[in-house]
């Protein structure tokens, strides 16, 4: 039997860091949305990823790939939103089979005026902490775990991560028009 490869002291330093930070940021995260709007980190990100897609609108497949959600969890999430009539669910226009979920106006209207506050709560709790050293790290580290995780990620097909490439290496394909939400975000916040 072989030994244990027990964790050196730095890397339990490091692993204890990961799980508190796993811990503690979605539970401050969550607690500002739901006193700012009664909704969860997740249901934000839902929306989120919603309205950073192409027409606004996802296979729901790829909705639970991008929000780490199950699709019967996601089912029971949308169902929630559409009620409050912020999402939309349709047959894909490309196939029948495929149910679709799609940002309402008013889910837009939602997410465009959380978008600020979560930001900067983002911002005050992660990067305002960082050098900028220290989140292209944050970003290294935190892709190389994803991978052992999950090879296919949606992270690694996401247009946007080419952006951080060093334009010399970047490949022509990676080049993109700037999705509604950063359109919003540069033209002063509003969806109005």
């Amino acid at each position: 039997m072989t030994e244990p490869r027990w964790l050196t002291a730095q890397e339990r330093r490091a692993w204890l860091a990961l799980l508190s930070v796993n811990t503690l940021l979605p539970a401050a995260l969550d607690a500002h949305l739901t006193q700012l709007n009664k909704l969860s980190l997740f249901d934000y990100n839902v929306l989120a990823m919603l309205s950073e897609a192409e027409g606004r609108m996802l296979p729901m497949k790829e909705l639970a790939s991008r929000t780490s959600a199950s699709l019967s969890r996601l089912s029971h999430v949308v169902t929630k939103l559409q009620a409050r009539g912020w999402i939309d669910r349709q047959p894909s226009p490309d196939d029948a089979r495929v149910t679709t979920a799609h940002l309402t106006d008013a889910g837009w209207e939602t997410i465009a005026d959380l978008a600020p506050e979560h930001v900067e709560r983002v911002r005050q709790l992660v990067f305002d902490a960082l050098e900028p050293e220290d989140v292209a790290s944050l970003a290294e580290i935190g892709e190389k775990v994803v991978g052992r995780l999950q090879h296919d990620s949606w992270i690694f097909r996401d247009p946007a991560r080419a952006e951080s490439v060093p334009s010399e290496v970047r490949a022509p394909s990676a080049e993109r028009a700037p999705s509604e939400a950063e359109t919003l975000a540069h033209d002063g916040g509003s969806a109005r």
